[in-house]
């Protein structure tokens, strides 16, 4: 059974979080978000951390259960999150999957690498309308998928 949903709201994009409220509103779930106090994050179940190295990763890891969905563009968090039995989604809609997040986690490493050999990769583009439409339909999906299988 779905039982509440996470915001990793760190780097979380304005828009997402307003969709995540609102999707949360409409089926009757808890919204959490967690953040360090250098953001001014709106939200009725709100936990402030410290701005510590992973210390909301570390938060939103003990706030989660078998059942819950987190929201985070952290791969490493959504390897932690989907362990626990957990569903896990980037803000860009992305639904991390058990079976993939391995082969995620080594591009990661491998990105991570040639940057410190002195290489440079692409950030992510500029954040449009048809991207907050694609998470809150992937939110949907992944909600469903939740409650059909627990």
């Amino acid at each position: 059974m779905l039982k509440k949903v996470i915001v990793d709201a760190d780097a979380c994009p304005k828009s997402v979080l307003a969709s995540a409220q609102k999707i949360c509103l409409q089926v009757g779930l808890e919204l959490w978000t967690v953040a360090s106090f250098n953001h001014n994050i709106s939200s009725a179940n709100h936990i402030t951390v410290g701005n510590a190295s992973q210390e909301a990763d570390i938060q939103v890891m003990n706030l989660t259960k078998r059942g819950d969905i987190v929201i985070t563009q952290d791969w490493g968090l959504a390897a932690m999150v989907l362990s626990k039995g957990a569903g896990a989604i980037s803000p860009w809609g992305k639904i991390f999957k058990e079976e993939t997040i391995d082969f995620m986690l080594e591009e990661r490493e491998a990105k991570a690498k040639f940057r410190r050999t002195g290489g440079r990769t692409k950030g992510p583009r500029k954040r449009s309308a048809e991207d907050d439409h694609h998470f809150e339909s992937q939110l949907r999906k992944l909600i469903k998928e939740i409650v059909t299988h627990t």
